[in-house]
């Protein structure tokens, strides 16, 4: 199924996980889809893995993590993050160092003050090679970090390569 990105959310600079001038960080992407997904999507390097050729665990459940607790960013204003109050996550495949990772995910319930949701890293041939579900806690940025939009470089990088719809 062909599924259209309505819009890709901002980076930082030296998030770990989005941050574009964070060496040794994933530098992933995020892109809201039309059918209220988010995806995330890196290309992993040799120092992000555990075992040979393979993701690290730990890793695939911080991309997982940051992409569900982003969610929220789809139903309410960008000054509304995510913070994480518990996390689970299954391990099924190993993920290989050679392809871009792909993380789809979504909310699943939201209250007043929280919200859930669930998300997935799949392969290349589609298959689901990681599972995690969270609960988070919904915050204005203000509240969280002294956040700052301008030093922090927290807007939209325009990449030529960026996908305008997505298989899924």
């Amino acid at each position: 199924m062909t599924i259209k990105v309505e819009r890709k959310q901002p980076n930082s600079k030296m998030c770990f996980v989005c941050g574009t001038s964070n060496a040794f960080g994933l530098k992933s992407r995020f892109f809201e889809l039309e059918n209220g997904d988010l995806m995330a999507c890196f290309q992993p390097a040799d120092e992000h893995q555990g075992y040979p050729g393979r993701l690290h665990g730990g890793l695939a459940a911080t991309i997982l993590d940051e992409a569900v607790g982003r969610s929220i960013m789809m139903r309410h204003s960008e000054n509304i993050w995510g913070v994480t109050i518990e996390f689970s996550i299954k391990y099924r495949k190993p993920v290989p160092l050679d392809s871009e990772v792909r993380v789809i995910c979504r909310i699943t319930e939201e209250g007043r003050r929280t919200f859930k949701g669930t998300g997935e890293i799949v392969l290349d041939d589609g298959t689901v090679a990681i599972q995690g579900k969270g609960k988070y806690l919904k915050m204005d940025i203000d509240k969280i970090a002294d956040f700052d939009h301008e030093g922090d470089e927290w807007f939209v990088v325009d990449d030529p390569d960026d996908p305008q719809e997505v298989e899924l």
